[in-house]
C-alpha cells in the first residue's frame, strides 16, 4: 500500500511550493511520488473556484457539499488507485482544510469530519502555521494578487484558530514563517522521523 501526505494551512503559507520540494526530495530517494491538490479540476472544483470571486452566491451547506462531492471524486478516481499502486501521494489540501474553512463559516467541524469518513486517512498531515497577517502580506506582495473571498483577514484568523484546535495525532505542525529552505528541511526531517 502507498502513503498519503496532506499539506494543510491557511492561504499564503507556501503549501504548493513545499509539495513540489518534498516530491523532488522523495523522488531522489527512489520513492514513487505523485502530487495532487484540492479543489480538483472536476465540475465541483470549478464551481468552488467561482466562489473565490463571490462566496455569497451559495449557502455554507451548499459550499460544504461542493467540497465533499469534489473530494469523493478525487478519492475514487485518483487517491485510492494511486495508494493501491503503492505510490506516495502528496496533496495540497485535504479534508482538514474543509473542516477549518467551513468551520470558520459556521459549520460544525465534527460533522464535517464525519461526512468525510469515506476519504482515506492520511499517514501524515503537514500543517504549515503562520500568522494570518504575514500570510496576507505574502499573498499581496509575493504573488501580487488581490485577496479572494476565502482570504480575508478576519476569516483567516478564524480558520487558523480551527487548524490550531485540531488534535489528530497524524498532524505535524511546521513553522511556515521561516525561509522556504528551512521549512523544507523541517518537513523532510518530520517525514523521515514519522514515516521511514
Amino acid at each position: 500500500m502507498g502513503m498519503l501526505i496532506a499539506f494543510e494551512g491557511i492561504d499564503g503559507t507556501g503549501k504548493s511550493t513545499q509539495v513540489q520540494l518534498l516530491a523532488h526530495f522523495l523522488e531522489e530517494q527512489g520513492f514513487p511520488v505523485v502530487t495532487t491538490y484540492e479543489p480538483t479540476d472536476s465540475e465541483y472544483g470549478r464551481r468552488i473556484r467561482e466562489l473565490y470571486k463571490d462566496r455569497s452566491s451559495c449557502t455554507p451547506e451548499e459550499e460544504l457539499n461542493l467540497f465533499i462531492e469534489d473530494r469523493r471524486l478525487h478519492v475514487h478516481e485518483f487517491i485510492k488507485p494511486e495508494l493501491a499502486a503503492g505510490k506516495i501521494i502528496l496533496t495540497d489540501r485535504y479534508y482538514y482544510s474543509t473542516a477549518a474553512y467551513q468551520g470558520a463559516a459556521g459549520m460544525d467541524t465534527g460533522e464535517i469530519f464525519a461526512r468525510n469518513s469515506f476519504a482515506p486517512r492520511p499517514s501524515l498531515v503537514l500543517l504549515l502555521t503562520m500568522d494570518p497577517e504575514v500570510s496576507i502580506a505574502r499573498i499581496r506582495e509575493g504573488r501580487g494578487e488581490e485577496l479572494n473571498d476565502f482570504e480575508q483577514l478576519d476569516q483567516l484568523r478564524k480558520v487558523a484558530d480551527h487548524f490550531a484546535a485540531f488534535s489528530d495525532p497524524c498532524i505535524a505542525r511546521i513553522n511556515a514563517a521561516q525561509s522556504p529552505e528551512q521549512v523544507h528541511k523541517d518537513i523532510c526531517r518530520t517525514v523521515q522521523e514519522r514515516l521511514f
